[in-house]
């Protein structure tokens, strides 16, 4: 019921959201997690919320603009990032998604349902826990060999994060910096993507939905020093750097090179 519900609003962004495409707009107000809001955020967010409550169900919304807001007295937890890349979007970069993830309690281990619809194109990305990971509806896993074929990363702050993560990224044969984390882990638990890291601390809305998407298509998801991050609180803080790995063999060896000194 959960997966067609969030097939139903991705629909619908995916009509609403995708012609505002190249309208450059000015930031309209700062959001609850303290980033810019954009018009397209807020129109995302609002289509989301609508549907939720359209439902009938009772929900607790954590999101990137609105904060928490509960919905008929509250409920399951219901992690949305209206616009992952909404930077990319406003400039006419075609790279960003709309993410959302549903848990049954407070920390990442509860997440139980995961949905990533790419804005631009409308594949549709979604997890069930314990069903596996699916584009479309076929199912799909990670990359199964230990060959840095594309390491992705983000850098919140260039001028550290890539000095941090370079020892790393000097062993791929291709790096890519795409700006939206939630498509970033979505490519690859489809196995285009071998590695993803950012040092700097995300906060559970960025990569909520990554985390059961990659998980159950066979990867590994930890911090950038290995240790889970299942135990996590889900928030509107930053709460933990990334590492994500197609399999067990490329995160040790991402691993290594992120912590050799």
């Amino acid at each position: 019921m959960q997966i067609r519900l969030l097939r139903e609003i991705g629909r619908v962004l995916l009509k609403e959201i995708s012609i505002l495409r190249f309208k450059t707009a000015s930031a309209i107000g700062v959001g609850a997690a303290g980033d810019k809001t954009y018009p397209i955020d807020k129109k995302a967010e609002d289509i989301i919320i609508s549907k939720l409550d359209d439902s009938g169900d009772s929900f607790t919304i954590i999101s990137e603009e609105i904060g928490i807001k509960d919905i008929k007295g509250g409920g399951k937890r219901v992690i949305i990032d209206p616009v992952d890349g909404s930077k990319n979007a406003i400039s006419g970069i075609p790279f960003y998604c709309s993410s959302i993830a549903i848990a049954d309690g407070e920390t990442l281990r509860d997440i139980e349902t995961a949905y990533i619809i790419n804005l631009i194109n409308g594949d549709e990305f979604w997890a069930e826990k314990g069903k596996g990971a699916f584009l479309n509806g076929n199912r799909i896993c990670t990359q199964i060999d230990d060959t840095f074929y594309i390491i992705a990363y983000e850098a919140q702050n260039p001028s550290k994060d890539i000095m941090l993560i370079n020892p790393l990224l000097i062993k791929a044969r291709k790096t890519r910096c795409l700006g939206a984390t939630a498509l970033d882990l979505a490519y690859l638990a489809f196995g285009a993507i071998s590695v993803f890291v950012t040092p700097s601390f995300s906060r559970s809305f960025d990569f909520a939905s990554g985390w059961l998407l990659v998980r159950e298509a066979g990867g590994i998801f930890t911090d950038i020093k290995g240790n889970s991050i299942e135990e996590l609180e889900i928030s509107l803080k930053r709460s933990s750097s990334l590492l994500a790995a197609g399999n067990e063999r490329l995160h040790k060896k991402a691993l290594k090179f992120l912590n050799q000194s």
